[in-house]
């Protein structure tokens, strides 16, 4: 097995980012540690990528990524993406899970020296983190960002388009009374994807059966479907805010011995791993992990090398995958 920069470095017992550095021959790293380094490369044989070998005298080598989550399919495909473009380019991805700027994983890759850019994936206070991402001069990028203001630097999903598709796919079927039960309020997608719903049955001289914040959560829309079955007034179609809220109006249904989508049709969003393994499969709308990556990629490469010298945003266009959990009005 090809031994990486991660072996040397758990052999070292020192970072990642140390590691990079002495690489690169940077004067910054104390002598003990710079053996500690160059005994463990010895031991293990191992061989820098000439990618690696390639990076300007000075740089780390290495791009963080700040996430508040890891339990999400879409986030882990997106960081998945990233992983390996970046290393493809001779960087390695530092990844922090963490809510908020001052934690102590957010501090550490805001360290001078430590990174040579960094990606904000779905942020909060990302206007804090832009702020001292400026002052330290730390080239950025956001991914799904919460604040228009801050499209800057930016990719962004056309959420907005998700939602109509999802809720035009169901009126095509013949769908007059359909719900929509939204992720968090702070969310940006959480609004786009809700004003996108609207707008379509308006479009259409429609208004919702309903309209129910909730959370990204299956017990959102399991408890929201539970309310509807309790009260003998059901929707004839949801749109769903995301995959797992769809998963629990499922398991609603189908506890209480209805068809999916016999008699309620389901749409959910993102095309989590889980979307394709339900039963029924579910139809739902795709966000591309593999062109937000590579946008975000080519844009915080082209920020560290001063290729890109204004600022810019990409919106990329969410897709309608088609399964098995909606159907024409009436159909069984």
């Amino acid at each position: 097995m090809k031994v990486s920069i991660f072996d040397v470095a758990k052999k070292s017992g020192l970072s990642v980012v140390t590691v990079s550095r002495v690489l690169n021959g940077a004067e910054t790293v104390r002598e003990k540690n710079r053996q500690k380094v160059l005994e463990a490369i010895k031991e293990l044989d191992y061989q820098p990528s000439a990618a690696a070998r390639s990076l300007a005298r000075g740089k780390t080598g290495i791009i963080g990524l700040i996430v508040t989550t890891l339990q999400d399919s879409f986030f882990d495909a997106v960081v998945k993406e990233l992983n390996e473009i970046l290393a493809m380019q001779g960087y390695f991805l530092a990844v922090s899970v963490s809510t908020g700027m001052e934690s102590d994983e957010s501090h550490y890759l805001f360290q001078e020296d430590r990174v040579d850019g960094l990606i904000l994936l779905s942020p909060m206070e990302e206007s804090k983190y832009i702020l001292e991402l400026k002052r330290r001069g730390i080239p950025y990028v956001l991914i799904d960002n919460q604040l228009p203001e801050n499209d800057a630097y930016s990719v962004t999903i056309d959420n907005y388009k998700g939602g109509y598709a999802a809720t035009n796919h169901l009126l095509e079927l013949g769908h007059t009374s359909i719900a929509h039960i939204c992720g968090q309020e702070m969310f940006r997608s959480t609004r786009e994807r809700r004003s996108g719903f609207l707008q379509a049955l308006q479009d259409s001289g429609l208004t919702p059966f309903e309209v129910v914040h909730g959370e990204f959560e299956i017990a959102s829309g399991y408890d929201t479907c539970k309310r509807w079955l309790a009260e003998d007034d059901l929707p004839s179609a949801i749109f769903a805010g995301d995959d797992h809220i769809a998963l629990g109006v499922i398991n609603a249904l189908q506890e209480s011995g209805l068809s999916v989508p016999g008699q309620v049709s389901i749409v959910g969003y993102d095309d989590h791993y889980i979307a394709s393994k339900l039963r029924p499969h579910l139809t739902t709308v795709r966000q591309p992990a593999d062109r937000i990556a590579l946008a975000a990629a080519d844009m915080l490469l082209g920020r560290i090398s001063g290729k890109m010298k204004r600022a810019a945003s990409m919106h990329i266009d969410p897709e309608l995958i088609v399964r098995e959990s909606t159907v024409a009005a009436g159909g069984n």
